[in-house]
């Protein structure tokens, strides 16, 4: 993931030159995914089929390559309709493509048995990617991270930060990543605070040799 400063106010800074496309351009995805089977673990279940709620202690929810784990979770309606977890105490969600989130809660959504979005929340919480092409892993944290199951990105709100691996960080009230392409968005909404980009150097000059 490459970072450019932003040029503009409340202009849409797009992490382009390096990367190729903006996110807008990214290869478009079906959105007629095929509902695989999900799998939930916990130590104990308390279900009240009459109110269509279930509540769950140290919870193991799976679904295709998403995996997310809490110390409770309280689910209302059936994942075969429309239903919402709401989820707290140690959340780690595991994402495609080797990302994964960290918080202290989180709410997931299912419509038609697919884990469509997971809405973390913390002080901060937090997202990483461990990158394919490298050694190197993006970082980033906000007081909310949506992550869109559909697209593939990563929203992060609310004093966000994102780093790249390479000491280069991007800080504003609104990035999305795409975690699929490693690209990402920041905007500034109207009257709000500038993004911001700090460039490191990437290490320290060798020392001159002595006379």
């Amino acid at each position: 993931m490459a970072l450019i400063p932003p040029k503009v106010d409340r202009a849409l800074v797009c992490l382009c030159a390096l990367l190729g496309a903006s996110i807008a351009g990214a290869a478009p995805t079906s959105s007629a995914k095929k509902a695989e089977e999900i799998q939930v673990e916990a130590d104990q279940i308390v279900g009240d089929i009459k109110n269509q709620t279930t509540d769950y202690k140290n919870v193991v929810i799976r679904q295709d390559d998403i995996e997310v784990r809490a110390d409770h979770a309280h689910a209302v309606g059936l994942p075969r309709g429309a239903s919402e977890w709401t989820l707290d105490g140690n959340v780690s969600v595991r994402s495609e493509q080797r990302g994964s989130l960290h918080s202290d809660q989180a709410v997931v959504e299912y419509k038609s048995n697919l884990i469509t979005k997971v809405t973390v929340s913390g002080a901060p919480a937090e997202f990483e990617q461990k990158r394919d092409d490298s050694d190197q892993t993006t970082h980033g944290h906000a007081n909310e991270i949506v992550y869109n199951v559909a697209d593939g990105t990563i929203r992060l709100s609310k004093d966000a930060s994102l780093t790249d691996g390479r000491s280069n960080e991007m800080n504003g009230e609104l990035l999305v990543y795409d975690i699929r392409n490693q690209k990402v968005q920041a905007s500034t909404p109207a009257g709000g605070k500038r993004v911001t980009l700090t460039i490191s150097p990437s290490g320290k000059p060798e020392p001159k040799p002595q006379p």
